[in-house]
């Protein structure tokens, strides 16, 4: 049963996917990640919306914050801040493929911000995440810009 919930999990992923976005970065209304701020994951530990007035472009893309210290700390070291996979779900990533995701799967490992499609996938995701990681970053190498 748990292999059949699996596979329609990742089958609808699949379906959601073909209509994901095609750039390198997840956004919605040209937002990146929901217009949360990715440096507050890191200070405060929690999703904090971002402004409009300390928004900065990077990677074509506009990123919000909810403060001038979050966002200059953004771009003075984007890479550091910026989820993994452009904000698309890492369990999607690992298969291969870009899929939306919600800010109540982010997580941090290793230094590192990720976010998966839903609280079920992450679930799936959480079984063996080094696992998934390795894979997703394979497989971000070959289709970030696709």
């Amino acid at each position: 049963m748990k292999k059949i919930i699996g596979l329609l999990l990742i089958s609808l992923i699949s379906s959601t996917a073909i209509l994901a976005q095609q750039s390198e970065i997840f956004t919605i209304n040209g937002k990146a990640i929901r217009g949360y701020d990715v440096v507050a994951f890191f200070t405060a530990s929690k999703p904090v919306k971002g402004e409009e007035q300390f928004s900065h472009v990077w990677k074509n893309t506009t990123w919000l914050f909810s403060s001038l210290e979050n966002q200059e700390l953004f771009k003075s070291n984007p890479e550091k801040y910026a989820p993994q996979y452009g904000g698309y779900c890492a369990f999607g990533m690992s298969g291969g493929y870009k899929a939306p995701t919600i800010i109540e799967t982010w997580k941090i490992i290793d230094q590192k911000l990720y976010f998966n499609y839903s609280l079920k996938v992450q679930d799936m995701w959480n079984k063996d995440i080094s696992g998934h990681i390795i894979k997703a970053d394979y497989n971000w190498q070959k289709i970030k810009n696709q």
